[in-house]
């Protein structure tokens, strides 16, 4: 238990020193931390902890080799070889050991009271990014949000719903899809916006989601940034690399700096609006990038391939049962060509609560 209270006592140092050095710390913030009694997840794939089982599209992960070093070697619905962030940060925290999605049909009363992922692999915040997969936008992960509540309502009163939510850790993480979908490699949006536009347009929505969530009474709210996109394996090899040359993408990289910088005014400013609020920019560019560029410090020999198969393209149904994967998925950044494995977010979650000890 002292274990589990340090930790806490880690994660609300490390909120508290986003926020002094974002220019938003006060007096008032210090107190607004302590223990997390639940965890709420909102995005894609990088935090969708199964939603995706339970609805009518290909975009699922529940057959192997997905969840291959997962506990019981089960593809869950993960989309990596193992364990995710919100899995991890969970732990953590004490709050649990795994984080459940919504839509499970099994879901307990007690993963109820401790949080679930909303998240949906393959969404995003426009809506062109869910159109073709049929997966479930984020604005309608809000809805799935509202009946959370009602059956949180039901089981602990309203009055401890209420402290409940308010007192949640709540983890938002999506923005790739739809910068890869609709900006770089099917340019439909370029038609309408160049890429400044479109990164306003984006957090524009971004911003609309978290003001529905507060509205449903969070106040505890981590925003992830965008990842280098460019050195994704896919967008490498979409962008017809030679095998043996393959690097990251600048472009696409530079575009990911400048949303994430503007993301994290955009927050800055939002929690001024929102009363009572905390929300807070979680960068994760730095980390993978680092990962990128110095593979040896983290124990990594393979960046810019996946372990399914070729590495090259291999994601959702083109990694399953009949592709091979590599021996050692821990000297993979990436599991397949777009997921980090499960020893890359180890690490990010180190780095996550390293940088506050």
């Amino acid at each position: 238990m002292a274990q589990v209270n340090y930790l806490i006592v880690v994660l609300s140092l490390h909120i508290v020193w986003s926020l002094c050095t974002s220019k938003l710390c006060s007096a008032s913030d210090l107190k607004k931390f302590g223990s997390f009694p639940a965890i709420l997840i909102f995005g894609d794939s990088t935090v969708d902890t199964g939603n995706n089982n339970f609805i009518p599209t290909i975009i699922k992960a529940n057959y192997s080799p997905y969840g291959k070093d997962f506990p019981g070697h089960i593809a869950t619905g993960r989309f990596s070889n193992g364990k995710l962030i919100p899995d991890m940060v969970a732990s953590r925290l004490g709050i649990k050991e795994l984080v459940p999605p919504f839509l499970d049909p099994k879901l307990s009363n007690d993963d109820v009271k401790s949080g679930v992922s909303f998240a949906s692999a393959g969404s995003g915040f426009d809506d062109l990014t869910t159109m073709t997969y049929k997966v479930i936008p984020m604005m309608m992960q809000v809805d799935m949000f509202k009946n959370y509540i009602q059956r949180l309502t039901e089981i602990v009163g309203g009055d401890e719903s209420k402290k409940i939510i308010g007192s949640a850790l709540v983890i938002l993480s999506a923005g790739t899809n739809d910068f890869t979908k609709n900006f770089y490699d099917l340019p439909v949006r370029k038609l309408q916006y160049n890429i400044s536009g479109y990164q306003d347009f984006i957090q524009d929505r971004l911003q609309s989601f978290i003001k529905e969530i507060y509205e449903l009474g969070c106040r505890n709210i981590v925003v992830a940034g965008l990842p280098p996109i460019g050195c994704l394996p896919i967008q490498e090899t979409i962008s017809f690399q030679p095998p043996l040359k393959r690097i990251c993408l600048e472009d696409q990289n530079s575009d990911s700096i400048s949303y994430n910088q503007k993301l994290s005014k955009l927050l800055g400013n939002l929690q001024s609006q929102l009363h009572g609020s905390t929300i807070l920019y979680t960068d994760i560019y730095t980390p993978l990038i680092d990962m990128v560029n110095n593979p040896h410090k983290y124990g990594f020999e393979h960046t810019n391939t996946g372990c399914c198969g070729t590495g090259l393209a291999e994601v959702a149904p083109l990694c399953n049962a009949l592709t091979p994967t590599c021996e050692d998925s821990s000297k993979y950044l990436f599991w397949d060509s777009v997921h980090p494995t499960e020893a890359a977010y180890k690490f990010m979650t180190e780095l996550f609560l390293k940088q506050f000890l």
